[in-house]
């Protein structure tokens, strides 16, 4: 008996190593001081354009979005799923994204699939201007079926003090300004995969292609967006849209005392959310818990200044909705 036919193929994860080098070196910023391989990523930050800098961090996974990745074989998207559901969990905080790193454990590991799993790493985390500065890969057979594999990843970035976002400026009369999903991004698989288990390479009205492609679509970043906000007076918070609904998630940022008016039907609702609802028989309610129903990030928006940051964000050529406000419980 040797650690191979127990389950664990170090030369395998070698090899893994050996093909993600070259993509992962891409991502270095001027800050990364150490190559891979080392114990730990070294990373020197320049906080000299911070008056009294704070570093924001952040740790989350994609869940079972992954089962679908392993169904159909594509295994880039979940990657920078990991990437920009982190990037946008400190940006609504004001924080610009400095490093990443990640977790990857598996029941076997297959060195081309892992290399795609990283592959959507690095592409989001250059397109973020984050690098990519270390990550742990686990072999654990018995823990993990063969074809199994998980995901985590942990993001540091950084904000100026006095630019922190974190709704304590809220106030009744405030306008919720929506900015649309590209799908599920990386919340309520497990009830999406119940409804439509065996119909992942079935075609469904509204759908640019099957059902399982429309799953697997990359949870976007809001960074470029809201990043040339920071400081704006006008931004009074900033709710990334994940498990718990667009509701549950904004009202985490909301001053005691207040509460929201959302309009529901004030913004297009993609097709796929719709078609779990009808294959599922899923009541309203769960589907506004579980789902971001096509709203990724809702920006609370001083009255007054709504109108020009609708202005703003339509000269990016970012679609946007006015889709309710806060209000007096």
């Amino acid at each position: 008996m040797d650690y191979k036919k127990a389950g664990v193929d170090i030369s395998a994860g070698e090899e893994f190593v050996r093909m993600i080098k070259p993509q992962v070196r891409q991502t270095f910023t001027p800050n990364v001081i150490t190559d891979i391989g080392a114990f730990g990523g070294f990373f020197q930050p320049d906080f000299s354009g911070y008056n009294k800098p704070v570093l924001v961090s952040s740790i989350d996974g994609v869940g079972t979005k992954l089962k679908i990745a392993i169904e159909l074989g594509i295994y880039d998207t979940v990657g920078s799923c990991l990437v920009n559901h982190c990037v946008n969990d400190i940006a609504v905080c004001g924080a610009k994204p400095l490093f990443f790193l990640d977790y990857y454990a598996c029941g076997k590991l297959t060195p081309a699939i892992a290399a795609g799993v990283v592959t959507g790493m690095v592409n989001a985390c250059r397109q973020n201007g984050c690098a990519l500065i270390g990550g742990e890969t686990a072999e654990m057979p018995g823990v993990y079926d063969e074809a199994d594999f998980d995901l985590a990843g942990s993001i540091v970035g950084v904000v100026d003090h006095e630019k922190i976002v974190n709704g304590s400026l809220i106030e009744a009369g405030d306008l919720l300004i929506g900015l649309p999903s590209t799908g599920l991004h990386t919340n309520g698989y497990s009830l999406a995969r119940k409804v439509l288990e065996g119909r992942m390479q079935e075609r469904f009205e509204g759908l640019e292609g099957t059902a399982g492609e429309e799953l697997l679509k990359v949870h976007r970043s809001y960074l470029s967006v809201i990043g040339p906000l920071s400081g704006s007076p006008d931004v009074r918070g900033l709710s990334h849209i994940t498990g718990g609904g667009l509701t549950g998630n904004t009202m985490r940022i909301i001053p005691k005392g207040l509460t929201l008016s959302v309009d529901w039907n004030s913004w297009p609702e993609p097709a796929i959310f719709d078609i779990i609802r009808k294959a599922g028989d899923v009541p309203e309610e769960d589907m506004r818990r579980t789902f971001n129903l096509g709203i990724g990030l809702v920006m609370v928006i001083r009255q007054e200044g709504a109108q020009c940051m609708m202005e703003y964000l339509k000269s990016i050529g970012e679609i946007a909705y006015i889709i309710g406000s806060v209000t007096t419980t």
